[in-house]
């Protein structure tokens, strides 16, 4: 049975095998284009089971590290910690090597599990662990990155990675569109884009503040500030937990109780 019009056009925002992303925060951000009237309940039950090992076990951006806190009123955040800086075309394989894919992130023990591994692909130039051995969770709740962050294979397991490790955002010149796309869906992590180099600015184990509402990164090291792109329309997405309970959320498809 088809699914209604309304919620088909509602829903058509967020799927699509090709993903169209604007990175032009300031404006909304436009997910998806793909025929409203092609989406069927059949479709969606197969996409929302494709994603479930990975939105399954979200942990609360709120707790997931001692250093982060967050405000959720109008669908802004706050968070504020240590930060770990990394260079450009950072790719998938170097924030969670494949050899950890078996991981199933429903899991929850292997889902703190996979977040232990994250980043652990960096070379060995980066001398300062992301996660310190025997410890599953880091103490910086915010990375800061060039260009191409997230570049390489599509696979979702990279911001769940780092969202499960303690990561509440990441700040990068640019994304590879894939990872952009997966953090909105699993809502694991805020992938917000600066407008200068900020990677080449800070450094790891500066004390950040970032405020989605305002835009706006302070290095309280440094004493410097910096203007974000607005994360527009994919962050009360993230916020929600990702796409499917965003979904859920205002009425576009069928909560678990209904």
């Amino acid at each position: 049975m088809a699914i209604s019009a309304s919620i088909s056009q509602n829903l058509a925002r967020f799927f699509s095998p090709k993903l169209s992303i604007s990175h032009s925060f300031s404006s909304n951000l436009q997910f998806i284009r793909l025929p409203a009237t092609s989406i069927v309940a059949k479709q969606l039950t197969s996409h929302t089971q494709g994603l479930a090992p990975l939105t399954a076990s979200l942990v609360s951006r709120a707790s997931a590290s001692p250093s982060t806190t967050t405000s959720s009123a109008d669908h802004s955040a706050t968070f504020h910690g240590l930060c770990y800086v990394v260079g450009d075309n950072i790719d998938t394989d170097q924030i969670i090597p494949a050899e950890y894919l078996t991981l199933v992130p429903s899991k929850p023990e292997e889902y703190k599990q996979l977040g232990s591994y994250a980043l652990i692909g960096l070379p060995a130039s980066y001398t300062t662990r992301f996660i310190e051995p025997n410890q599953k969770k880091t103490k910086y709740s915010i990375v800061i990155a060039g260009s191409n962050f997230g570049c390489g294979s599509s696979r979702e397991h990279a911001p769940v990675a780092l969202g499960a490790s303690g990561v509440a955002a990441v700040v990068a010149e640019s994304y590879a569109r894939i990872f952009f796309r997966n953090s909105v869906a699993t809502g694991e992590v805020y992938p917000l884009e600066s407008e200068v180099r900020i990677c080449e600015e800070c450094k790891t184990g500066d004390v950040i503040t970032v405020e989605l509402g305002e835009s706006r990164l302070t290095n309280h090291s440094t004493g410097k500030e910096y203007k974000l792109k607005p994360i527009g329309d994919a962050g009360p997405v993230i916020e929600a937990g990702g796409i499917f309970a965003y979904a859920r959320k205002t009425g576009m498809i069928p909560s678990h109780s209904a």
